[in-house]
């Protein structure tokens, strides 16, 4: 028996803390720093700005590519995930981030903006999407999937809290350089814990699944066939569901108007306010902090409740957060603004466990990859408002309509979430979907009657 083979899961070794906490532990930080790398350009706008004259539009557009990047490489990557390994592909992607923001420091056209905050720090940053969150959710766990996909989805959250203050003090008080040499440091100091404790599978480590049952679980089989095609192929395969498009623009919607709307333009709108540049960054921060606490509650609500209500409930109250933003804003921090940042940041990505869970049980085993598709919108949609937002502020001289925009499709996602029908059981079930026959003769007409 081979050390890596399936079989090996029915004879677990005992440990005192399940593996499966070390390897989620270690996601965390590799998502942390993922997160933080890619909103970080949104603290540097104004001061590249102020340096070289590069207007909005076209630190939008840097930024726009950088999102579209972070999208369209996380079908990809999971495939590759299957193929080559988790630690091989999260590294590489730590070493681009790496490369990205460090060569940055070395800009002095505009065209240089998009190849690294556009090209590599995108690239990298979409190794680690939150398709990697969901291929440790979905290998490492059996029980607790919902909760562990939103602890590790607040990563996310937390490296806007962690990286976003430092990044907009150093860039405000002795330059954007430094402040970009920070990042990418912090991306190198990841890599030897994600190549020290990461592994593929539970049976890597000897182990089941955490809350697999020892005597009924059997390891499902490993991935076969090229990243490309395995990607491709799931793709095609939930194209023919209108289920995937309800999540797809939904998740679009979603992307708009967090990554692409506030994300990026919440400082720069902020500070056309009169507002310091380093004080709305650390109101974008603590938009992470409540995130945290939103996001791991949302895990813990989909592991009980219909994801499809939680998403149309989370739209909602975000679009009546955008809708208000304008006359909020102001050059001083006033309690109504701080109530925008607590619910918008319990908000933030709470949107993210429950439509995991709809792309698990919706398509079964080919989950994850769908799952990197409808991330994929997610991105597309944060691109187009980022560069929408950047071209409204340019030609209106204020971010007004933006809001306002994503405010009305905020209502659209909310009836689109309800529309994306499937079984909603797989989420509260001990077993995977997959362990479960998808052909069952049906019964005798007198037992039916029966």
């Amino acid at each position: 028996m081979s050390p890596g083979s399936p079989e090996r899961a029915l004879a677990p070794r005992a440990y005192r803390v399940h593996p499966a906490w070390w390897v989620a532990a270690v996601a965390f930080l590799a998502l942390l720093g993922a997160a933080g790398f890619r909103g970080a350009p949104g603290a540097l706008m104004v001061p590249l700005h102020d340096e070289f004259g590069w207007s909005m539009s076209v630190m939008s557009l840097a930024v726009s590519i950088n999102l579209v990047l972070y999208g369209l490489v996380a079908p990809f990557a999971a495939a590759l995930m299957d193929r080559f390994g988790m630690r091989q592909v999260v590294s590489a992607a730590l070493f681009l981030v790496t490369l990205g923001a460090g060569g940055s420091v070395f800009m002095s056209a505009s065209w240089q903006l998009l190849v690294f905050w556009g090209l590599l720090i995108g690239t990298g940053t979409g190794a680690m999407a939150l398709v990697f969150a969901a291929t440790i959710a979905n290998r490492w766990f059996i029980r607790r999937r919902g909760l562990v996909m939103g602890v590790l989805t607040a990563g996310a959250a937390t490296g806007q809290l962690v990286i976003l203050p430092p990044v907009a003090a150093m860039a405000e008080g002795i330059g954007w350089r430094p402040a970009s040499l920070v990042i990418a440091s912090a991306a190198l100091v990841v890599v030897p814990l994600v190549w020290w404790i990461i592994r593929d599978h539970p049976e890597d480590r000897g182990v089941l699944p955490y809350g697999a049952d020892p005597q009924g679980y059997t390891a499902p089989p490993r991935a076969v066939g090229g990243a490309l095609r395995r990607a491709l192929e799931g793709l095609a395969f939930a194209a023919r569901r209108r289920a995937f498009w309800a999540l797809a623009v939904a998740f679009a919607i979603c992307g708009a108007t967090t990554n692409g709307l506030v994300g990026i333009h919440f400082i720069p709108s902020a500070h056309d306010h009169g507002m310091p540049a380093t004080t709305a960054a650390g109101l974008l921060a603590a938009v992470g902090v409540f995130d945290i606490v939103g996001t791991i509650a949302s895990g813990w609500l989909t592991d009980k409740f219909d994801p499809r209500k939680l998403l149309a409930a989370y739209y909602a109250f975000r679009g009546i957060s955008l809708i208000l933003l304008p006359w909020l804003l102001s050059d001083q921090v006033h309690p109504s603004m701080v109530l925008f940042i607590i619910i918008y940041g319990l908000d933030w990505v709470a949107t993210v466990p429950p439509t995991a869970a709809l792309c698990r049980e919706i398509f079964g085993e080919r989950g994850t990859i769908v799952f990197g598709w409808v991330f994929a919108a997610h991105q597309l949609g944060a691109a187009a408002a980022a560069f929408g937002a950047g071209v409204v502020r340019d030609v209106f001289g204020a971010y007004t309509y933006a809001w306002w925009g994503g405010a009305a499709i905020c209502a659209i996602a909310a009836v689109l979430s309800i529309m994306a029908r499937g079984s909603h059981l797989g989420a509260r079930t001990i077993e995977p979907p997959a362990q479960v026959s998808p052909v069952q003769e049906p019964p005798a007409p007198d037992e039916s009657r029966r």
